[in-house]
């Protein structure tokens, strides 16, 4: 039978990227998937458009990273956003840059880049073996042998890339398959949690779903601890949901509520959302009350009615302590004042986040500190390499993920050549 330089179990971002750069080092690759189609996870990526990079620079890029990026100097060295760029171009796909520095094909369609992956994986000639569910890694006295299959079937290697993807949309086959393997090489596990995933609330309004579907455009979300301190904050677009809030800065903020109820011990986190992020509370103030005073004689809720959302309204004069029917003539100072705060202050409780399916990233995996982070090899098994989310890192959604994928899948397959080639 014959025996590979290189195994690569996964055949998403990083398992395909790890075997074209393995066999661009001239080993002999073989990549096994328990799927039935490769790149299935890319192919949904972006919203079906698939953001294969994001154009900041190195230091950026780390920062929007926030589980563990500064592992990834080493790889994004070896192969950044910029090579990764260069790379898709060299295949013949044009990118375009978007919003925030998110690259696309300009197809906008995720099957140009799933198929000029398979495309230059193929042509450089890795063997690409579908519906094959690894059992388990093979072993030896010097490290890595092989793997065998759930058929049975014994395939031998001098290395293998594990690139099995976290728990994260598990129907696009990442159920944490990888995780056991790991273990097996004497690995630990961080505990794993869903991030990039909407938080959950029990408070009254949410449960009604009386802003279920509302939308706020630019606007700050803050997470707080219970001393009050903000721990994050974004800002951007958010939506209210029958069980809580959802958007992208909602998502970005998922990560920190567990950090808040793990370290302080606590079932509920406060969120505080601020309406107007451009504007000082006492410029705000002005402006509102000028409106009001312009209409003396008019409830505030219909002078107010095009400048907040009405169907937040209702709730924004209860939290104030202000009747929605007051007019500018009969308007109480401190309800008025705490009314303003609320503006600027919107706070409602999270008691979570939603699970895995829902999550578009996995966070914790295969300890950083079992990994060697320039070539991504166990330091406890020889032969043996982690790339992708497998790995305890966790970016934002826009680019950073993906770019973590490749930038380590190919800093593992390159190196797990190099190691293997010259057995």
């Amino acid at each position: 039978m014959k025996t590979y330089d290189v195994i690569v179990i996964g055949g998403g971002p990083s398992g395909l990227m790890a075997s074209i750069s393995a066999a661009m080092q001239g080993a002999s690759v073989l990549l096994v998937d328990k799927g039935n189609k490769l790149g299935r996870k890319l192919g949904i990526s972006g919203g079906g458009r698939c953001n294969v990079t994001n154009a900041k620079e190195m230091d950026e890029l780390i920062r929007h990273i926030p589980g563990n990026g500064r592992f990834l100097y080493s790889a994004l060295n070896q192969f950044g956003s910029r090579e990764i760029i260069a790379f898709f171009e060299g295949l013949g796909i044009a990118l375009k840059e978007e919003d925030n520095g998110r690259m696309f094909p300009i197809s906008d369609k995720a099957k140009t880049v799933v198929d000029a992956l398979i495309g230059r994986a193929s042509a450089l000639g890795v063997e690409l073996k579908v519906h094959s569910p690894v059992k388990q890694i093979l072993f030896g006295p010097e490290g890595v042998a092989g793997v065998e299959l759930d058929s049975g079937t014994t395939i031998k290697a001098h290395s293998v890339v594990v690139a099995t993807g976290g728990r994260s949309v598990p129907h696009t086959g990442s159920t944490g398959d990888g995780y056991p393997w790991a273990k097996a090489a004497g690995h630990t596990i961080t505990e794993l949690y869903p991030t990039e995933v909407p938080i959950t609330s029990r408070e009254p309004f949410i449960l009604s779903r009386e802003l279920q579907g509302l939308s706020l455009r630019d606007v700050e979300l803050s997470v707080l601890n219970p001393k009050g301190k903000s721990v994050i904050a974004h800002r951007g677009d958010m939506i209210f949901t029958h069980f809580g809030l959802s958007g992208p800065i909602a998502l970005r903020c998922s990560q920190f509520i567990r950090q808040v109820k793990r370290k302080f011990d606590t079932s509920e986190v406060t969120l505080s959302i601020d309406l107007f992020p451009d504007r000082s509370k006492a410029d705000l103030e002005t402006e509102l009350r000028r409106m009001a005073a312009a209409e003396p004689k008019k409830a505030l809720k219909n002078v107010l009615k095009g400048t907040l959302p009405e169907r937040l309204l209702p709730l924004l004069f209860e939290r104030g302590g202000l009747a929605p029917d007051t007019t500018f003539e009969h308007l109480p100072k401190e309800p008025w004042l705490a009314f303003i705060g609320c503006l600027k202050g919107f706070q409602l409780s999270a008691s979570g986040t939603r699970p895995f399916e829902e999550a578009f990233v996995t966070g914790g995996g295969v300890n950083l500190k079992e990994i060697d982070p320039s070539t991504m090899q166990s330091k406890l098994m020889p032969g043996l390499y982690f790339c992708g989310e497998i790995l305890d890192v966790h970016g934002y959604t826009g680019g950073y993920n993906i770019t973590a994928a490749f930038a380590t899948g190919f800093t593992a397959g390159s190196h797990a050549a190099a190691g293997s080639v010259h057995l």
